[in-house]
């Protein structure tokens, strides 16, 4: 399906979760940066509070409410016709989030969540990626703090590099933010399904064309003392390596041979040990269903910081790359990662995808495949810091 095909659709735009926190930062975001003629609209399950959401957004007489449910397939698949992109913040994913990838792979729909949950996107890709391509949607997770700086930051460090080489690159992450009851959610939902994940995980590469000619690895790096940066290094049992390998797989500009690994940068050997610790204890709780539900309690979906705590908040995801006898220092940064800066990067996303001139793919992908150096500039414009900070 072309396109230029689907621009008679009611929306450019549509953002479904959109009463919820992370929702409701986007469609602010969106409200005060809608480029002139914007189509969008806020969707969700309950339409009275939609309506008072619109009412809150500066000119929300100009933005469109859909009603949509996922327990209601009928009322997604809808919603997925009626737009060219469409943004969801409704998680947990594994739980709710396929009825809605299933609909735009089928309508031909560009789509992007905030997934952070390896389970969900491999689930995904065996199940959709291949209708996707026949429709020409484009699938884009992980489009929020998970995982755009370390997708976005790693390319862009790889394009600091030469071309045609072997290359190697760390990413490190440091952080001052608090995280809300549906990110909380989501985790313990990840640890809990150890098994599953791992399965889907085996699924996937199974399904996944092997790489020909060429290498991209993301191993898990054991804890260091980073020299390079002045830090310890702890590994970080996230999707980003992930989504930077998917990367690397898809560009040859990553070279005939890639190495990722992430890390959270931590500047004193007692708290580094106590994160691990804690990471560990949490993972442990969660397969223990009364331990879960407690922990569940602590803090529930839409609970979040408050403006004054996102206002301090920051983070700073620092790359060392290196190959052909060159190596370089780069930086992203910016504001609150979880909840300020992730609306932010899913409302630019979005934008993007419905109106800047990009690669042609489909199927799932990453940021960096779909957007590229397009959605680095508007991330830039925006306010979010990529920089290189040294080179020799």
């Amino acid at each position: 399906m072309s396109r230029l095909s689907r621009t008679d659709r009611p929306y450019d735009i549509v953002l479904f979760g959109a009463t919820g926190f992370a929702g409701k930062l986007t469609a602010e975001y969106l409200a005060a940066h809608a480029p002139d003629g914007l189509r969008w609209a806020i969707a969700g399950r309950d339409e009275a509070r939609l309506e008072r959401l619109r009412e809150e957004l500066p000119g929300g007489e100009q933005v469109g409410v859909v009603r949509a449910d996922v327990a209601d397939p009928a009322s997604v698949r809808e919603l997925a016709r009626h737009a060219r992109v469409v943004a969801t913040t409704v998680g947990p994913y594994v739980r709710y989030g396929e009825e809605l990838v299933a609909a735009c792979a089928d309508s031909g729909t560009d789509y992007l969540d905030l997934s952070g949950e390896p389970e969900f996107v491999d689930l995904m890709y065996v199940r959709h990626d291949a209708r996707a391509r026949e429709t020409g949607a484009r699938l884009v997770h992980a489009a929020g703090f998970d995982s755009i700086p370390h997708d976005l930051g790693a390319y862009f460090t790889v394009r600091q590099l030469p071309e045609g080489v072997p290359l190697t690159v760390d990413g490190f992450v440091t952080a001052d933010a608090m995280f809300s009851g549906g990110t909380f959610a989501s985790a313990l939902g990840q640890f809990a399904r150890g098994r599953q994940m791992l399965a889907a995980a085996r699924d996937r590469a199974r399904h996944e064309p092997r790489l020909v000619g060429r290498r991209a690895l993301a191993p898990t790096g054991a804890p260091r003392y980073a020299g390079e940066i002045g830090a310890w290094a702890v590994p970080l049992p996230t999707i980003d390596p992930q989504i930077v390998r998917r990367s690397a797989k898809a560009l040859d500009r990553y070279g005939p041979d890639f190495r990722y690994r992430h890390y959270a940068a931590v500047r004193h050997l007692p708290v580094a040990v106590a994160g691990v610790v804690g990471v560990g204890g949490l993972a442990a709780a969660a397969q223990l269903p009364p331990a879960r539900r407690w922990l569940s309690d602590r803090l529930r979906p839409g609970d979040g910081p408050s403006p004054e705590k996102r206002a301090k908040s920051w983070f700073s995801v620092r790359f060392v790359g290196q190959g052909g006898g060159r190596r370089v220092f780069t930086e992203v940064s910016g504001g609150d990662p979880g909840y300020d800066e992730t609306a932010k990067m899913l409302a630019e996303s979005a934008l993007c995808l419905a109106f800047d001139e990009l690669p042609p793919t489909a199927g799932q992908v990453t940021t960096a495949v779909a957007m590229g150096d397009a959605l680095i500039e508007r991330l830039r414009r925006a306010g979010i810091v990529f920089r290189v900070a040294a080179s020799r």
